[in-house]
């Protein structure tokens, strides 16, 4: 497997030195959703003043959760859905928690905030032992499994941190249910579990790959994505290519939270792929583009298409039925989720791309909050969010290769619009797959920059930032709509 082989170097902000290291096995670290240049450029816009950074650094700080004074509270079991007590709410709050210390650290350079993100982890990592409940506790390990990695990647360098033992309760009690599950689905005919159960198992099992350094874990979990048995697999998650360009979400069919969550889900595990030089999101024509633009577009009031389709439920051996979507369900415009700044900036930023529906829903949510700002409940909880701060980056006058930086345009697979001023470079090759070879770092340019005439003015009156329009860089349309067999 070609993995990164560098990322864009750090630089010291703030008083904090951001620098990513290669592991034996290749991977870059800081790694998963934030490169250490990605890191440094938070801090330096935060201390420039530069808006919307400062807007999103302000959410941040309001949150509960991004206090140093935050105690750990450790349980030995975790249950969900069943079981006693169901005590999870304990463990994604305190992941939450060191999440934002680490990223307030990175952004502060504030000893005290990476000091509460270690203790907190430790504590975790010193006394969990099992995940336990009903079916649930599958989707305990997706998404707790993701968040844990993500938050201690933040802080796996840092003074008293025990990296060994964290690495040990990822790769014993989370990544084995969710690799479990995405080979067995719980004893479960295949397709009894929506898109977002395998999502949040892929994320899972990528995550703790990266994290841990293995390899075997990764190719897993990017082959699931590409050609899984399950709902989650891309094609099945997004089955429908529509003649305007979008891609029907399948989960659009059950209702809009789940949708949102499944596309929160789907651009994490893409942007955590991109930063290991893996392209997801350009992978089969940029499919998840095209189904991330249905569901903005769906979300923020439109008219979308649905194709009706049936799925099997049941056990194997067991009961068993079919149960029809037949078309979208309804939605509230107010409903949002902390998802929309990372997969726009991706899409408009990194790769040039217009992407009207992402850009308006975008600047429609911004600033980002994260966990604790969405509600009380769990679903509030599951995206580590505060995108507008992590995510808003300058665009990138050449599209740029995967790997956290910015460079040459790749080939990636099966791209479908590419700024026509941008030339290949030897040093950002793409082979079939979508993967890519190690590139150079470029320089990026000042203020917020939009990818085009239609993108210009949602930027502008949702940040009140004079956008510049690039060329407008439009998505082909497919002669037909299209849906795969699989």
């Amino acid at each position: 497997m070609l993995k990164a082989a560098g990322v864009a170097a750090g630089a010291t902000a703030v008083g904090v030195t951001a620098t990513p290291s290669a592991s034996a096995a290749g991977y870059a670290h800081p790694g998963l959703l934030h490169t250490g240049a990605d890191l440094a450029r938070m801090a330096a816009k935060v201390k420039a003043g530069s808006a919307p950074h400062t807007a999103g650094y302000a959410r941040l700080t309001a949150n509960r959760h991004a206090q140093s004074g935050w105690t750990a509270n450790p349980q030995a079991t975790v249950y969900r859905g069943a079981g006693s007590p169901q005590n999870y709410a304990a463990l994604y709050n305190d992941l939450h928690a060191a999440y934002q210390n680490g990223l307030r650290f990175h952004v502060s350079g504030e000893r005290a905030y990476a000091d509460t993100a270690v203790a907190i982890l430790n504590a975790w990592s010193a006394k969990l032992t099992s995940l336990a409940g009903s079916a649930d506790r599958f989707l305990a390990a997706g998404l707790y499994g993701y968040q844990a990695a993500n938050a201690a990647e933040l802080v796996r360098d840092q003074p008293g941190f025990d990296l060994a033992r964290f690495q040990k309760m990822l790769t014993t009690v989370f990544s084995p249910l969710s690799e479990s599950f995405l080979t067995g689905h719980n004893g479960a005919v295949v397709t009894n579990y929506w898109p977002n159960w395998d999502l949040a198992a892929m994320a899972c099992v990528l995550a703790t790959g990266i994290f841990c350094d293995d390899s075997a874990k990764v190719d897993q979990a990017v082959e699931y994505f590409k050609n899984g048995s399950g709902l989650g697999a891309v094609r099945k998650a997004i089955p429908v290519v529509q003649d305007d360009g979008l891609a029907e979400w399948l989960e659009a069919g059950r209702d809009q939270g789940h949708a949102l969550l499944g596309v929160g889900l789907m651009g994490t595990f893409c942007e955590m792929a991109w930063n290991q030089g893996i392209d997801l999101y350009g992978y089969d024509d940029s499919r998840f583009l095209k189904g991330a633009q249905y569901v903005a577009r769906w979300s923020l009031g439109g008219d979308v298409s649905y194709t009706a389709n049936s799925r099997r439920k049941g056990a194997i051996g067991g009961w068993s039925g079919t149960e029809t979507a037949s078309g979208a369900a309804g939605v509230d415009p107010a409903m949002t989720r902390p998802i929309w700044a990372m997969i726009a900036n991706h899409y408009t930023k990194r790769r040039g791309l217009s992407a009207p529906y992402l850009t308006r829903i975008a600047a429609k949510a911004s600033p980002e909050g994260g966990g604790g700002d969405y509600g009380p409940n769990s679903g509030g909880y599951d995206q580590l969010g505060f995108g507008t701060l992590a995510f808003t980056r300058d665009r990138d006058r050449a599209a740029a290769a995967p790997g956290g930086a910015g460079g040459s345009p790749a080939a990636s697979a099966g791209a479908s619009a590419v700024d026509s001023s941008a030339s290949a470079s030897p040093t950002a090759q793409s082979s079939p797959d979508g993967r890519t070879s190690a590139h150079a770092a470029t320089g990026h340019g000042d203020g917020l920059a939009s990818t085009g005439a239609t993108d210009l003015a949602a930027w502008s009156a949702a940040t009140g930032i004079t956008a510049l329009a690039g060329g407008l860089l439009l998505l082909r349309r497919r002669g037909r709509a299209r849906k795969t067999a699989e």
